[in-house]
């Protein structure tokens, strides 16, 4: 585990904060924007059922060094979160530092995927530490720019599965509804780097009604999925006329909202925004959680509003090498997000995005991680390990093989500890005469 530096050499380290950029601001905002001890692996986490502090203490910390004229009326509005987002290379050098690598890849970024890291979600990096895991996933990396076999900008297919701007539709069901392109904070390793942040999806009114007017003439679409980009980005009274109008269709049966906005920006969760959500149930919710660490005092109170409003939660996290691919942090992430009411859905093999090799894992290692957590902690805890085939083939369930063949009639069946069992399954054949065959009366 890597030492991070202390506040006061954060702070004294720390050069002015540059000024920032104009158009750095989440969509539809019509708000006016008012004028370091790092944490070690595992931050502190209050479960939600015992008293704690209102911030975490990384959150506490960081402000101080960098945000010390910073009211908490500020710090825990959304708005000023996102305008305030680290998206040059001033501002990064600011709160960390930086390896050349990393400097460097910054710097010749170019068209790649956009830098962008909410104040908050900065409290939980390394400051020195260019191999933290958090850290690696929000900030660029030269390895960005290495192309192997197998990879692709567009690996599952999705842009030959969009009958119109923003919608994909791949199962015969249900389809994904990208409301927008906009991110408060950008995964490096994200599915859709060819879109995100470039305005391509726009939250505009023609477009979504005409992604909205898809669904309403295909009444085989009873589950739409709305993503981006992050849909919380939107204000309150868009998303509410997005789910609003997806609602009244008569056969849409099942409306879910992906969001990563629990996690890396917590203060969007506001009451307002629970209350209006509660108007659309029933209403599911995907969040995205990767590490232990974002299981924060803040993340822990966005997802208890979340829950308490009757909205029932699923995380899909992404196995990536160095950041959570180890029983430990895996478990411990598990167990923290049950506590936080959070049921452990899919765990992703990283997909094959362009630049993306220094985060994928390979399968074996991660049926491995998989084979090592049953068995060993509750099955509520236990996602399913799933690779979203490449080329448009839906997600596909990678399970460890548990039986090992048959003996005669018995299926032979091999636990967790390696023990093997024997289940009787005679064929059915077989089943039936056993069920006819009259068992002997016993006589007095």
């Amino acid at each position: 585990m890597s030492q991070v530096s202390t506040i006061s050499d954060a702070a004294a380290a720390a050069p002015p904060l540059p000024s920032e950029e104009a158009d750095d601001e989440p969509p539809d905002s019509n708000v006016v924007p008012a004028s370091t001890a790092r944490p070690q692996t595992f931050s502190t986490f209050f479960p939600p059922h015992r008293r704690g502090p209102r911030q975490s203490p990384a959150a506490r910390d960081f402000r101080r060094a960098f945000y010390p004229e910073v009211t908490d009326l500020e710090w825990n509005d959304w708005r000023w979160q996102s305008r305030h987002r680290i998206r040059t290379l001033a501002q990064m050098e600011r709160f960390l530092v930086l390896s050349k690598d990393e400097r460097r890849a910054i710097i010749e970024a170019g068209s790649l995927l956009p830098m962008g890291v909410t104040p908050y979600y900065m409290s939980l990096l390394s400051r020195t530490d260019p191999t933290q895991g958090l850290r690696r996933t929000v900030v660029p990396s030269m390895q960005e720019f290495v192309r192997v076999p197998g990879e692709a900008d567009d690996p599952l297919g999705e842009d030959s599965h969009s009958p119109v701007p923003g919608v994909i539709h791949r199962y015969p069901d249900r389809i994904l509804f990208l409301a927008l392109d906009f991110c408060s904070t950008y995964c490096r390793y994200c599915t859709r780097s060819r879109v995100v942040g470039t305005g391509e999806l726009a939250p505009k009114e023609d477009r979504l009604v005409a992604a909205i007017d898809y669904v309403r003439r295909t009444p085989t679409i009873r589950d739409v999925l709305i993503s981006g980009g992050d849909p919380l980005a939107l204000s309150e009274d868009k998303l509410d006329w997005v789910l609003g109008e997806l609602r009244a269709i008569p056969h849409v049966e099942f409306l879910r909202i992906g969001t990563k906005m629990p996690a890396v920006l917590p203060q969007r969760i506001t009451p307002t925004l629970v209350k209006m959500l509660k108007k659309h149930h029933p209403l599911w919710m995907s969040v995205h959680f990767l590490h232990p660490d974002e299981c924060t005092v803040e993340a822990t109170r966005a997802c208890a509003r979340l829950s308490d409003a009757g909205i029932p939660l699923g995380s899909q996290t992404v196995l990536l090498k160095g950041v959570n691919d180890d029983v430990d942090t895996m478990r411990t992430l598990l167990h923290r997000l049950l506590q936080m009411r959070v049921r452990p859905y899919y765990l992703y093999q990283c997909d094959p995005i362009s630049g993306s090799a220094h985060f994928r894992t390979t399968v074996s290692e991660g049926m491995e991680l998989m084979r090592k957590l049953r068995g060993h902690t509750t099955g509520y805890a236990l996602p399913t390990y799933v690779i979203d085939a490449p080329g448009g083939g839906g997600k596909i369930p990678i399970q460890t093989d548990y039986v090992l063949g048959r003996e005669g009639d018995d299926v032979m069946l091999q636990n967790f500890e390696g023990k093997v069992y024997r289940y009787p399954d005679p064929p059915p054949d077989t089943a039936r005469k056993l069920h006819l065959r009259r068992l002997p009366v016993a006589r007095d």
